[in-house]
């Protein structure tokens, strides 16, 4: 148990007996001491003078001074303006510190019963990321989605939830006909293997190809007096993109070949970026399955009059008393719209998980298109697990150049840009000469392994609902709230413990009683948090909580390091004890940045 458990039943029995009052668990607020002021845990007392009938500092010294009576684990207690600060023995944290040692990985502190721990793990929490459309390869704006993903997955696992991870692949609609129109007009025969390129991106040559050609018509029927307007509906290459379109769904066995050909040219090359990014799925969904299903949903729910007919023939719902636009669910000519497939995919993995949550990670732009499709489905169709969708909004990545845009081809490659991280990496070590020591080998596993852990980080430690700008020069920095700035933190600890044990020093034999000095304690305390910020990172959804942490555990290890000498301290006793404290903040870097999805080295 927690001491902020065991503290929160204890004055909630102190203040109940005290004034013989019905008090609410709730109503008892445990926080850390803010660090002007002595303790390690405040009680706010406000809440409780109605029941005392006295002034908010009589009732926390009445508190404390019966706390001290009851429970062991408190040296002393202080009262400033309504607060009752606590202080925590030597005995005590040294205990908990033995017993999270124990411990094989870091994990949130369990204060409920086992059986609901268990009852939890069987309600799967379903996280859909990614979510490529396979008219390109994959850019920045995918990799924050998927860095997200992944790294919310892992948080969510810590936290004791049963997660399953998918992808759901946007492998057909207008905008993958027209990469392969595109190929048909302009490509002559190429393929990854001709043109030497990862088909993912001879692909997305041809999406950018498509909009020169339309462009190009387009000009072409204005020089001819039509309007800007009527001559990008009348160009001829626009009507025949939507011919192909309308092929592909009667099953032309021509396009659907080219289909084939090409979508598997993008997922051999989205296979590689995943493996660098280290982003893997327990299952992935297709467009071209699930639309099917949700056509299936539509028809039905057009019999039953959810749905109507439009004078133009298509599938429409009225949303107006829910506060909503008319949203069309099929268009005029039978093909499918993103809402289609978004139906049947969900409705698909409600009957196959079961899930209490369905959450959706995509941009903040598509926020209108989830609220519609959680409208539709709780309250038209009236599905009993619509409830459960959730959509997590977030940020868009900018640029100092302005905005990606994927038809215009000035959108930053995925791969460019990781490789470009492992270069400045290396740049930056080499200027360092803190790889100096290493083989080539190993240098260059440490390059890949700073180079994609900045990325990483400076990514996830920007709270998902914001924009942000990144900025590669400022992510690698060593001295700022970067990746290598912890990286390098964890593998100064593990060459301080392979000292130790150069040594023969055996850091896992039993501690004796000893006194905190104040700096162990700070590095005790800010130890003790992290199931506590995995807990709240898990309820938020929000990996910067757990980033933050990190580099602010870092900060007070360094501090800790640079004022107490450790190999140093000829009292065996407290040497033993910081190099535990020393080798457990690594474990504790180590796991954190594992939920980032990001490596640490164990020498740089």
């Amino acid at each position: 148990m927690s001491f902020e458990q065991q503290l929160k039943e204890t004055v909630l029995k102190i203040l109940t007996t005290l004034y013989t009052s019905d008090i609410q668990a709730n109503d008892v607020q445990i926080q850390k001491t803010r660090k002007e002021f002595e303790g390690d845990f405040t009680v706010v007392m406000f809440p409780f003078v109605r029941y005392s009938k006295k002034s908010p500092d009589a009732t926390a010294d009445e508190t404390g001074s019966k706390l001290m009576e009851t429970l062991s684990c408190i040296e002393k207690y202080n009262v400033v303006k309504g607060f009752l600060n606590l202080s925590i023995t030597d005995a005590a944290w040294q205990e908990y510190f033995h017993q999270i040692r124990t411990l094989s990985l870091p994990c949130r502190q369990k204060d409920t019963a086992t059986d609901i721990d268990k009852e939890r793990s069987k309600s799967r929490v379903v996280v859909e990321f990614s979510s490529p459309n396979t008219n390109k390869p994959l850019h920045l704006g995918h990799v924050r989605n998927n860095l997200l993903g992944n790294a919310i997955c892992n948080i969510l696992e810590a936290d004791g939830e049963s997660v399953v991870r998918v992808n759901l692949v946007n492998d057909r609609g207008i905008h993958i006909c027209k990469s392969m129109l595109a190929w048909m007009k302009s490509g002559n025969g190429e393929t990854p293997e001709t043109s030497g390129m990862k088909g993912d991106k001879l692909v997305g040559k041809y999406y950018v190809e498509f909009d020169r050609l339309y462009k190009q018509e387009i000009k072409a029927l204005e020089e001819q007096g039509l309007s800007k307007e009527k001559a990008e509906k009348q160009a001829p290459i626009l009507t025949e993109v939507q011919q192909m379109l309308r092929q592909w769904e009667d099953g032309d066995p021509q396009i659907r070949a080219l289909w084939t050909k090409m979508n598997q040219w993008v997922y051999d090359g989205f296979e590689q970026t995943y493996r660098q990014l280290g982003i893997s799925f327990d299952k992935i969904y297709y467009e071209s399955d699930t639309y099917l299903l949700g056509k299936k949903i539509i028809e039905e729910g057009l019999q039953k009059g959810v749905f109507y007919r439009h004078a133009d023939g298509s599938v429409r719902v009225n949303l107006e008393q829910e506060g909503f636009e008319e949203k069309i669910l099929l268009r005029s000519d039978g093909t499918s719209v993103y809402m289609t497939q978004d139906l049947g995919t969900a409705t698909l993995r409600a009957e196959e998980y079961h899930p209490k949550k369905m959450i959706y990670i995509v941009g903040n732009e598509q926020n209108y298109h989830f609220d519609v499709l959680k409208t539709i489905v709780s309250e038209k169709l009236g599905y009993s697990w619509g409830s459960s969708i959730y959509h997590l909004s977030y940020g868009m990545v900018e640029l100092p150049f302005g905005k990606m845009k994927s038809r215009e081809g000035t959108v930053v490659d995925a791969d460019d840009l990781m490789q470009e991280m492992i270069l400045m990496a290396e740049k930056s070590a080499e200027q360092s000469g803190k790889s100096a020591m290493l083989s080539s080998e190993q240098q260059q596993e440490l390059f890949v392994m700073t180079g994609v852990g900045a990325l990483k980080y400076f990514i996830l430690k920007v709270d998902p609902k914001k924009n942000m700008l990144f900025n590669p020069d400022e992510s690698i920095d060593l001295n700022g709230n970067t990746a290598p700035f912890i990286q390098y933190a964890h593998a100064r600890i593990r060459s301080l413990i392979r000292k130790a044990e150069a040594q023969h020093i055996s850091i896992e034999q039993s501690l004796p009683p000893i006194t905190i000095p104040k700096s162990e304690k700070e590095l005790l305390r800010s130890l003790y948090e992290y199931p506590t910020i995995i807990r709240e990172s898990a309820k938020e959804l929000n990996p910067a909580l757990i980033a933050n942490y990190t580099f602010d555990l870092v900060k007070t290890y360094n501090h800790f390091y640079q004022e107490t000498p450790v190999l140093r301290e000829e009292n065996e006793a407290m040497r033993l004890f910081r190099l535990q404290l020393s080798q457990y903040t690594s474990v504790v870097i180590k796991h954190a940045m594992s939920l980032l999805g990001i490596d640490v080295p164990e020498q740089m």
